[in-house]
């Protein structure tokens, strides 16, 4: 009996000394979280910088010790501005690379092809997406495991509409492109109209890859708004601009909160001039009050963009710079409290209170999974070929 009994102790040791062995090794495991945007396509000048501020952002986290110890590993993906391969990623991070969460991608189509996917697998992601649709539920689906870092359209258009409101525009022509993201500011521009006293007597759209709107700015013109309100990302609004001004139409453009940033300036050249749009704060940094609680990190945030890793070189920072940031941080801090269990993490980032971003404070909730007010954006105009606070 001796005999038997001290080798089952033995046994047992042995198994005790290598399941912790195996948890120790687990231990030190690094965190592999999926990152996919568009490096390639239609949406590469907003994926590309992403993707860059995503790895600075975990070399940062990394060398202050990772998440409890365990560095993260990030596996990246190109999605090509196709939402069909966006989806086949989604799919790899799931099933072969075996992520704990999720970050990206870069448009809203891309987004809305991802939702259902990501959503059945019961994984945490955190979208860089300007749409609504990917954390609406009804007919957009459930968005339990969604995220979105950016803030909501229907939050940059009262943004904008306090704007026009203060400055006795109520005249309004809108200019609205035909994809996921046009749509879902058409939605709200006109469903938060009234509430505004905003009135449309010209309502137009056009195709993100269109190359010129003065047709549709030609009818705007007849219908003699107070101002123009365009939706879109990427060259289309700044062709809209140019347009505008060789049509001679002498009232106020604005865009969009996808559209601060260097390359609009770039593009429409002169004819930016005075052009205004909701943007973070991130692009009006240097006329931030010291007592804003966003500037540190906005500061930060910079510092090491141009400082150290000189990303503003080939891109210079714009409105969507931050959105990495601070998806990457929010689900970060999440896992420092819950680990990556799925369901634990999701229940951590959606109670995420009081984080101070580059793109605002987040206050997440089960009903609002991006957590930003109004409060965290600014109306910037371009002067003298820079953005500046409108006034």
């Amino acid at each position: 009996m001796r005999g038997k009994l001290a080798i089952i102790l033995a046994v047992a040791m042995a198994v005790g000394i290598l399941a912790a062995g195996v948890q120790a090794a687990d231990q030190k495991e690094p965190i592999k979280i999926g990152a996919f945007f568009a490096l390639s396509g239609p949406n590469a000048p907003i994926g590309t910088p992403t993707k860059l501020v995503a790895e600075m952002v975990v070399d940062k986290i990394n060398k202050a010790g990772g998440i409890n110890g365990r560095k993260i590993e990030l596996v990246m993906g190109d999605t090509e501005s196709d939402p069909a391969k966006a989806a086949t990623i989604a799919k790899k991070f799931i099933h072969t690379d075996k992520v704990a969460a999720i970050i990206g991608p870069t448009s809203t189509g891309e987004g809305m092809n991802v939702k259902k996917i990501v959503e059945e697998a019961g994984i945490p992601t955190f979208m860089t997406v300007g749409g609504d649709p990917v954390i609406m539920g009804g007919k957009f689906g459930p968005y339990t495991y969604i995220f979105k870092s950016p803030q909501r359209s229907s939050t940059a258009v009262k943004k904008l509409y306090g704007y026009l409101k203060d400055k006795k525009l109520t005249r309004v022509a809108l200019l609205t492109a035909s994809d996921p993201f046009g749509k879902d500011g058409a939605v709200w521009l006109e469903k938060l109209a009234p509430d505004f006293g905003i009135t449309f007597v010209a309502k137009e759209s056009f195709g993100p890859k269109d190359i010129d709107m003065t047709a549709q700015l030609t009818k705007i013109k007849n219908a003699k708004p107070q101002a123009i309100v365009v939706w879109t990302i990427g060259p289309a609004g700044a062709i809209v601009a140019k347009n505008k001004a060789q049509l001679g139409i002498n009232i106020p453009l604005f865009q969009c909160h996808g559209q601060p940033g260097p390359e609009y300036i770039q593009l429409a050249g002169k004819a930016a001039e005075g052009d205004a749009m909701p943007a973070t704060k991130l692009m009006a940094a240097a006329q931030l009050p010291d007592n804003d609680p966003q500037k540190a990190v906005i500061k930060d945030f910079i510092h090491l963009y141009k400082d150290v890793y000189h990303f503003d070189k080939q891109f210079p920072i714009n409105t969507h710079s931050g959105y990495a940031w601070d998806a990457i941080y929010i689900v970060t801090n999440a896992m420092k409290k819950a680990g990556t269990d799925p369901k634990a993490l999701r229940a951590a980032i959606e109670g995420t209170k009081g984080y101070v971003g580059v793109s605002g404070i987040y206050n997440i909730t089960p009903e609002d999974h991006n957590g930003l007010g109004v409060d965290s954006m600014v109306i910037v105009q371009v002067k003298d070929g820079k953005f500046v606070l409108a006034k």
